[in-house]
């Protein structure tokens, strides 16, 4: 009779690296606006920070027909806040880079404190879809 069995209980699987790069998503909605709205728009967004160089990419995308104004600002989910980083181009898909943040910026990106907005014309002069970026967990 011959084993093929390599039963080694020592064997200790190898700890993943985790990555230089923390991934933020946002999913965008009227619903989510400060006051809340009816538009049937949505968005998404992938924002990727970088923790050596401390910048981040940012893609949107969304359906708002008519954009006039997009950018990120700073406030809670349900707090409204002023713009922080305006982006260039409005018409998805918007493709944004940061220079490099401040400490203060960092910890407010990581304690999830951003969130996307997307303005059209009347009615939605003060933002028609929003949606707050959160951290995603990895797992190993």
């Amino acid at each position: 009779m011959v084993s093929c069995s390599d039963d080694n209980d020592d064997y200790m699987a190898p700890t993943p690296t985790p990555s230089n790069t923390i991934t933020f998503n946002a999913t965008l909605n009227g619903a989510s606006e400060v006051p809340p709205n009816t538009s049937a728009a949505t968005g998404t967004a992938v924002l990727k920070f970088n923790n050596t160089t401390k910048i981040f990419t940012i893609t949107v995308t969304h359906n708002v027909e008519t954009p006039t104004n997009g950018h990120i600002h700073l406030g809670a989910p349900g707090v409204s806040g002023l713009p922080v980083f305006p982006f260039t181009s409005y018409t998805s898909p918007i493709n944004y880079t940061s220079s490099a943040l401040t400490a203060e910026q960092e910890a407010d990106l990581k304690a999830n404190l951003y969130y996307v907005n997307i303005h059209n014309d009347a009615p939605y002069e003060g933002g028609e879809i929003r949606g707050q970026l959160i951290k995603q967990t990895t797992v190993y």
